[in-house]
């Protein structure tokens, strides 16, 4: 039993321990973003909220979807870019000469599918077409989900802030072609950008040991789609 346990664990970690750290911070981000909002309110003579009337208001909405739909965003550009475009030297790149989809015989699928393949993988049709993309589907639909989450988020939030102010609200649509939307967009954005970015270029000559987002140790800079 024990053992059972342990393997459990062990081939897990990496998401249990990236989620587990994901729930501690989103935590501790309501903690912070709460504090933060009651000051406000004092600011402006206003009644303080509790814990749970926070963690149900739009602002704290906007503030989690908005770094959400950055995120989802990240690795739909990446799954699919890394489809046809390649850094050579990087580890996150495919080799050289495999740009675009591949065959069916890399990637194992229809008459090529092993014994153990996913079902899907050895099917025809739009189940293949469609279990072939579904990771890049996912990620696009996670994406657009969280991003119209945000914009309604947002847009509760920046009238609540207007009616606060003795302003009138605009509503969604107007909210839309804010400055205010495309400001709390595009700034997570381009973080997320540069992120990539930096990551493929210094995967080339820097490594890290034993991880599969690095190359080997004493691979050469030139090496391409090889992982550690």
């Amino acid at each position: 039993m024990r053992a059972g346990r342990t393997g459990f664990w062990r081939s897990n970690s990496l998401t249990l321990v990236f989620g587990g750290a994901f729930l501690v911070v989103l935590a501790a981000q309501a903690v912070a973003g709460r504090a933060e909002f009651n000051e406000q309110l004092a600011v402006a003579g206003l009644q303080q909220v509790g814990f749970g009337a926070y963690l149900t208001s739009s602002d704290f909405a906007v503030d989690v979807t908005e770094n959400w739909q950055s995120e989802f965003l990240q690795f739909f550009l990446y799954v699919y870019g890394t489809v046809h475009l390649l850094q050579r030297g990087s580890p996150e790149s495919k080799p050289l000469d495999r740009a675009g989809t591949e065959s069916e015989r890399d990637q194992r699928i229809g008459p090529h599918a092993a014994p153990d393949s996913p079902r899907w993988a050895g099917a025809g049709g739009w189940r293949q077409a469609l279990y072939s993309r579904s990771l890049g589907l996912v990620m696009a639909v996670f994406f657009l989900l969280s991003w119209f989450a945000q914009s309604v988020a947002g847009s509760a939030a920046y009238d609540g802030e207007r009616l606060r102010q003795l302003q009138d609200p605009i509503g969604w649509g107007a909210y839309l072609v804010s400055a205010d939307f495309w400001n709390r967009s595009l700034q997570n954005w381009q973080s997320e950008l540069l992120a990539v970015s930096a990551m493929a270029v210094l995967s080339v000559y820097l490594r890290q040991r034993g991880s599969p987002e690095s190359k080997p140790v004493g691979a050469p800079h030139a090496s391409t789609g090889v992982e550690g």
